[in-house]
């Protein structure tokens, strides 16, 4: 949606069309209350519908009409069977696929945007061949997304980078150049990095995967800190300054989330696996299984800060979603905070400025997250303000780093006064002044700090 919403706004000569199966969703992108929150979006989107970019669930003929392609179908880790828990589930690429070649009147460039496991575009490719009629060509380019949720809008305008690969033919060669037209309508050239096909499906699993491996690497060491009594956000500044590590990403959490860092690593696990690099994979997966880790500390600080009982007391969660200005809720760290309190018999008052109690009461009673719809109806409370949430509450959680959560947004005199006494805060996304709480006379737990 913001990738092909951003092309129409920059391309007023290209007719972009958006499609998917889903009516509901279809319907919103056509509404003035879009599916998805993201800054910056509306206005684009607003700008540009009905004019050169549109939403319908017309998909068959939208197939026909196009002269570029971009598959972006869901890649969800695969359930069960083989590869299951880390390899993902291909079955809406196939789907994709087949359809366009099963429809295709005219030659189509067909670009991978889904993040998918390395060497996926030559099944794609197989199976277009496979069933491509006389004089209908079909191209593969793989041009993989890196946008990060909350900042789309400015990822999509001002990119780091946009890959464009493809196969080392001269119509290979050629088809990457129509999309590499496509984006310097806005983009600087030197900013539009082509390669070959196997090279950019590979790059997208690799940055989340180290990415995510620095956040793993500073939770690692927040440990570490508690332990020893040093400061995580001054070691993570010191770091930070060297200008081989640099700051981003040093950010010591409750954890990371989202749809992307953890489902990729599980799946260059697999890869590796697969490859028969069985220390490729136990490397990776430790990344995974630091973050499990660093959540399930923080769950344990809390009970054992609380007198070694939650049961009954009421724990307020500030923040669902995994990171701030998004909705999304998936892989959420406050998934697995909320299921574990729930089990401990605590009541939990959950805010989030934009996740609704419809997400939250799904994502609790979802199939092993450990909860059921018996316990989250008794144990749950979905609040309408923080100030809601904190009243009575024995202790404060921040899960997500929400701007309104800070110092000078939230009252935090109001907040200690409405709550239980002794008054606890956990800032589980290191973004409160734990000094000033303590002059209120919160007694304050930090990540990565010690008492």
């Amino acid at each position: 949606g913001p990738s092909c919403a951003v092309i129409a706004y920059q391309c007023h000569d290209i007719k972009v069309t958006i499609v998917d199966l889903n009516q509901a969703r279809i319907d919103a992108w056509n509404s003035s209350e879009l599916p998805i929150y993201e800054p910056g979006l509306d206005e684009i989107v607003f700008a540009r519908r009905g004019k050169n970019l549109f939403f319908t669930t017309e998909v068959d003929q939208a197939i026909i009409d196009a002269d570029m392609i971009f598959v972006s179908v869901n890649t969800p880790t695969k359930k069960s069977g083989m590869g299951a828990g880390m390899a993902a589930d291909l079955a809406y690429i196939e789907g994709a696929t087949r359809r366009i070649a099963e429809l295709a009147t005219s030659s189509k460039i067909v670009i991978e945007k889904s993040t998918v496991p390395c060497r996926t575009a030559q099944s794609m490719r197989t199976i277009l061949e496979a069933n491509s009629g006389k004089g209908i060509r079909f191209d593969i380019l793989s041009n993989p997304e890196f946008l990060a949720e909350g900042t789309a809008v400015n990822d999509l305008t001002k990119p780091d980078r946009v890959l464009i690969g493809c196969l080392q033919t001269p119509e290979g060669f050629a088809a990457q150049q129509k999309l590499v037209d496509v984006y310097t309508h806005w983009i600087p050239k030197e900013k539009v990095i082509t390669m070959n096909l196997w090279s950019s499906e590979l790059s997208k699993l690799a940055a989340n995967a180290l990415l995510a491996q620095r956040i793993s690497s500073i939770n690692a060491l927040s440990a570490i800190c508690e332990a020893t009594g040093a400061d995580v956000d001054e070691v993570a500044y010191a770091c930070g300054t060297d200008s081989r590590i640099g700051p981003k990403f040093l950010k010591a959490s409750v954890g990371f989330g989202g749809s992307c860092f953890q489902k990729d690593i599980l799946n260059l696990v697999y890869l590796s696996e697969q490859l028969h690099l069985p220390e490729v994979a136990a490397y990776w997966k430790s990344v995974v299984t630091m973050n499990e880790y660093q959540k399930m500390r923080f769950t344990h600080r809390i009970v054992r800060t609380l007198f070694n009982t939650v049961t009954h007391k009421r724990i307020a969660m500030l923040g669902f979603a995994f990171k701030k200005d998004t909705g999304d809720t998936r892989e959420s760290a406050a998934i697995t905070l909320c299921s574990y309190l729930i089990q401990e018999r605590a009541h939990v008052a959950i805010y989030d400025p934009k996740v609704g109690a419809k997400q939250i009461k799904m994502d609790l009673t979802e199939p092993g997250v450990g909860t059921n719809e018996t316990e989250v109806e008794k144990h749950v409370q979905v609040c309408k303000s923080a100030y809601e949430a904190c009243v009575d509450a024995a202790a404060l959680v921040i899960c997500t780093e929400w701007d309104e959560f800070k110092m000078n947004k939230l009252d935090y005199q109001k907040i200690f006064d409405s709550m239980q006494k002794p008054a606890f805060i956990f800032d589980g996304r290191l973004i409160l002044d734990g000094a000033k709480l303590k002059e209120i006379g919160f007694h304050v737990e930090s990540i990565g700090k010690s008492v």
